[in-house]
């Protein structure tokens, strides 16, 4: 749209890193002050589950009521986008999901959480980082890319527009964060921030397809993710001069760049490391569940939660949803198993 307006002074692919630069920044700041996380929302320490919880619930009302909106405006146009196919590889899907969900567990935190902690200087998270990164490039185009392609031939006809029901949907989860809020007296900002995260995945959704779409230089609709971003994120570290940078590895620099600005300019970069060797394994384990389970339920906490929850995509909900299944189960495991706890990041 902008390019058809506009003699713009960058070509597309630059214009989309840049996006991705930007929108990673306000996401990586205001994930940081906040320690935004879906882990903590649903088997978090009692003490902060709440405030948790209000802050991803609010995140999640804004990103619904935004994208509905600027759809309807037309600035947002997802059709063709797999979050939008009726036809769901559904046990792909279930099976991603719980895997992920249990690998978070096991990590104490979700990929977007691990990459802002990485960013704030936590070894843990890092060593995680790329172990996922490395799990989920196999799983999508290399030697796991079986698994995934077996299970996606089991595919079912779910014809389900929630998409009209989105004022329902995000009033009534605001409903649920407030109610949250008043539970744990969570801080105004936070909550200000949760919004403003919510924002974010609408910001890349419009960018990139409509915005900054251009009809002679078609790239990929994307937005807030981090399953496919650091998967591609570490093939282009790899392979630079082959392969150009795009809006993922704006995303990723942006969201790094954003945490480190932020941890440092609060007093709270620390240097981190394992404690144990049963550590290391119980991390490196849980890297690599969400890191295959990312890719076959088709995105993260962020990418599937939010950024395809906020369309109301049945695939990114149901996503969603074994997500936070799969997590509720290991948590139950591992409390049966009290040698098995490590202490919150």
């Amino acid at each position: 749209m902008l390019f058809e307006l506009y003699d713009l002074p960058i070509n597309t692919q630059t214009a989309h890193v840049v996006l991705g630069l930007l929108a990673g920044l306000i996401f990586g700041i205001a994930a940081q002050v906040t320690r935004f996380c879906l882990r903590r929302s649903v088997v978090g320490d009692a003490s902060d589950r709440a405030e948790a919880g209000a802050v991803w619930l609010t995140a999640f009302a804004t990103a619904i009521a935004s994208f509905a909106a600027l759809q309807a405006t037309g600035l947002i146009d997802m059709s063709g986008h797999r979050f939008a196919a009726t036809e769901l590889p559904l046990a792909a899907i279930i099976v991603g999901g719980l895997t992920f969900g249990a690998g978070m567990v096991l990590t104490r935190g979700c990929v977007s959480r691990l990459t802002v902690l990485g960013a704030s200087g936590n070894l843990r998270a890092i060593t995680v980082i790329a172990i996922f990164a490395v799990v989920a490039h196999a799983t999508a185009k290399g030697v796991l890319a079986p698994l995934r392609t077996s299970l996606a031939d089991w595919t079912v006809a779910i014809d389900l527009d929630l998409a009209r029901f989105a004022p329902v949907f995000a009033l009534a989860i605001a409903a649920a964060a407030l109610h949250l809020a008043r539970r744990s007296q969570v801080r105004p900002g936070h909550l200000a921030l949760g919004a403003l995260i919510g924002v974010v995945p609408v910001l890349g959704w419009s960018g990139t397809s409509v915005l900054l779409m251009d009809e002679f230089d078609p790239l990929p609709v994307q937005s807030a993710a981090f399953t496919a971003p650091w998967s591609d994120g570490l093939f282009w570290i790899i392979a630079s001069t082959a392969v150009p940078a795009g809006f993922g590895v704006g995303w990723i620099a942006g969201v790094l760049a954003g945490a480190f600005s932020s941890s440092v300019f609060r007093g709270e970069f620390q240097l981190q490391s394992f404690e144990s060797p049963a550590q290391t394994g119980r991390y490196a384990a849980g890297a690599a569940l969400m890191g295959t389970g990312g890719v076959l339920a088709g995105g993260c906490t962020v990418g599937a939660g939010l950024s395809g929850g906020a369309m109301l995509s049945v695939a990114a909900l149901t996503a969603l949803a074994a997500i936070v299944i799969g997590a509720v189960v290991m948590n139950r495991v591992l409390q049966s198993n009290p040698a098995a706890v490590v202490p919150a990041e």
